[in-house]
């Protein structure tokens, strides 16, 4: 995410505690035009969200993008339909193989702006025992911890 001009519309911070992520990719979306303006106002949510391969293509399932108001009821896209990711042949190939490894799901971390355009970066996660979560949470009271003596 560091070239181009950025601007993050949401982050998944459930994904990074629910699971160990390995490696991420950056993908495209495809979307509607009120999809994009309903963006533009900064409001969408990746919390349940997770992405499928399908017939060689890349899915995003549950990404909730709220209606545009301005649109009407008429006019307006489903907030929760299945959205095409768009990637090469060749990355789609490596993220069907990384998920079909035990424990291993396909998880959206963030949706952006770079340069004009609808960025899902997608990190291939294995999921965190209840240990491995107590332990994040150890991890991250600590850190607070020093902060907060630094500070004094």
């Amino acid at each position: 995410m560091s070239e181009g001009h950025v601007k993050v519309i949401t982050q998944n911070r459930r994904a990074r505690f629910e699971y160990h992520v390995e490696s991420k990719v950056e993908c495209g979306v495809v979307l509607t035009g009120t999809e994009v303006k309903s963006l533009r106002e900064g409001s969408a949510q990746l919390s349940d969200a997770y992405a499928i391969p399908k017939n060689g293509e890349l899915f995003l399932v549950n990404a909730q993008i709220p209606p545009y108001k301005p649109a009407g009821p008429l006019l307006n896209h489903d907030p929760k339909r299945t959205r095409k990711l768009l990637l090469h042949r060749r990355e789609i190939d490596r993220l069907q193989e990384a998920q079909q490894k035990a424990g291993y799901a396909l998880v959206p971390l963030s949706m952006y702006f770079k340069d004009g355009r609808v960025k899902v970066e997608i990190g291939v996660a294995k999921g965190k025992t209840g240990v491995d979560k107590r332990d994040s949470i150890a991890e991250r009271e600590a850190k607070r911890e020093m902060d907060r003596a630094r500070r004094r």
